[in-house]
C-alpha cells in the first residue's frame, strides 16, 4: 500500500442522498488525515451536490486512480460517464439511477481486485431503483458477493461500542428460522473471528445469541439452541475461538454494549438490526466481513423522503470511509509485519 490508503468511495443512488453526504464527508479534514479518497461515480452530480449544498468543494473530473491529487477541498471523482443531472430526480427511483449505482460498485470491486484501491465505502443504493434497472440483488452485500465470487461472508453493523454480526440478512423470517443449522453457525464464528481480529482484536470475545425467546428455556421454547446452536459453539471453542452463548436475545445486546463481549452474532435481520439502530444511525458502520476486499458502508439507505434538501447527516459516511481506512492500514501493516 503506498501512503495512506486509497479508499474508493461508491457514489450510490444519485436520487438518494448520497453525493450529499459524500461531499460534507469529504470536506472534513479528519477523513482526508487517514485516507486517500476517490469517488466513484458521476462528476457532474457531485459538483451539483457540492454547489446545493454550499461546500465549497472544487470537483476534479479523472479518469483513472493514477490522476487523482488528494487534496482537502478537492474531490476527486473517477467519472463513469453513466449518469446525467436529467436522468433523474431527488426522491424518486430512477432506473437510470439505480442501473448507475450497481456500475460504481462493479468499479469498485474491480479497482479493489487489482490492488489500485485498497478499500471501498459505499453511499446506500435503493433496492427498488437497481431492480427496476434489471438487477435481481436484495442489496449490496449480495451484489458484492456475486462479484467477489465469495460465498462465506457476513453483514456486521457497528454503532459505538456494539458489534453485530448476522447469521442471515434479507430473507424471510421463516426461511432465516431454517438456516439457524450447526454448520452456518460454526462459519459465521470463524467469520466473525477473523473479522475481528482484522478490526485489531487478537483475541475478540464473542457472544452468540439465540434463536428462540429466552435463548430456548431448555428447549421449552424451541431446540434450535440444543441441536444446532451450542455444537457449533462447543466445536468453535475447541478451535480457539473465544466464543460463548447462546444467550438470551433481549439482554445479550445490551451486555455486549456495556463492555462485556466484543460482538454478538445474531442468527437474523431485525434481530441484530433493532439493537444496533437504537443506539442512532448517525455513526453507524455496515461492514461485510469475509470478502477479499475491504467493505464498509453507512448504516441507513437512500432516504428519499430528505434527497435533495440539504438536511442529510453526513457521520455515517464519514466513519464509514474511516473505517475502511483503519482496516486497510491493518492490513497493509500485517503483512508487512509492521504493529497496527
Amino acid at each position: 500500500m503506498r501512503g495512506k490508503p486509497i479508499v474508493g468511495i461508491t457514489m450510490g443512488d444519485a436520487s438518494g442522498i448520497g453525493p450529499e453526504v459524500i461531499v460534507k464527508c469529504l470536506m472534513d479534514k479528519d477523513v482526508c488525515e487517514v485516507c486517500n479518497p476517490i469517488v466513484i461515480g458521476a462528476a457532474d452530480v457531485v459538483e451539483d451536490a457540492a454547489v446545493r449544498f454550499g461546500e465549497s468543494a472544487k470537483v476534479n473530473a479523472i479518469k483513472d486512480v493514477e490522476e487523482a491529487i488528494f487534496r482537502l477541498g478537492t474531490i476527486d471523482v473517477l467519472d463513469l460517464g453513466n449518469l446525467a443531472l436529467n436522468e433523474f430526480s431527488p426522491g424518486e427511483a430512477s432506473t437510470a439511477a439505480g442501473r448507475a449505482s450497481v456500475e460504481f460498485v462493479e468499479k469498485a470491486v474491480q479497482l479493489a481486485l487489482t490492488g489500485r484501491i485498497d478499500a471501498i465505502a459505499t453511499a446506500p443504493i435503493n433496492k427498488e431503483a437497481i431492480n427496476k434497472a434489471g438487477y435481481a440483488y436484495p442489496g449490496h452485500t449480495e451484489l458484492l458477493s456475486h462479484l467477489t465470487g465469495c460465498e462465506d461472508y457476513a453483514m456486521m453493523l457497528a454503532s459505538g461500542p456494539l458489534r453485530v454480526v448476522h447469521l442471515t440478512t434479507h430473507i424471510s423470517l421463516v426461511e432465516a428460522c431454517s438456516r439457524v443449522k450447526r454448520i452456518n453457525v460454526l462459519k459465521t464464528i470463524f467469520i466473525a473471528h477473523r473479522s475481528m481480529q482484522g478490526l485489531g482484536f487478537k483475541s475478540p470475545k464473542i457472544a452468540v445469541a439465540g434463536m428462540n425467546p429466552h435463548a430456548g428455556e431448555g428447549g421449552l421454547f424451541g431446540k434450535e439452541e440444543i441441536l444446532e446452536i451450542s455444537p457449533a459453539i462447543m466445536e468453535a471453542r475447541a478451535r480457539g475461538v473465544n466464543v460463548s452463548g447462546s444467550y438470551p436475545p433481549d439482554s445479550v445486546f445490551l451486555r455486549a454494549s456495556k463492555g462485556e463481549f466484543d460482538v454478538v452474532i445474531a442468527m437474523y435481520h431485525d434481530q441484530g438490526h433493532i439493537a444496533v439502530k437504537m443506539l442512532g444511525l448517525e455513526e453507524g458502520v455496515n461492514i461485510t466481513i469475509g470478502l477479499p476486499v475491504i467493505r464498509t458502508s453507512v448504516d441507513h439507505g437512500t432516504a428519499y423522503d430528505i434527497a435533495g434538501r440539504g438536511l442529510a447527516d453526513p457521520r455515517s459516511m464519514k466513519k464509514a470511509v474511516i473505517v475502511a481506512a483503519e482496516m486497510a492500514s491493518r492490513k497493509a501493516n500485517a503483512l508487512t509485519g509492521k504493529a497496527s
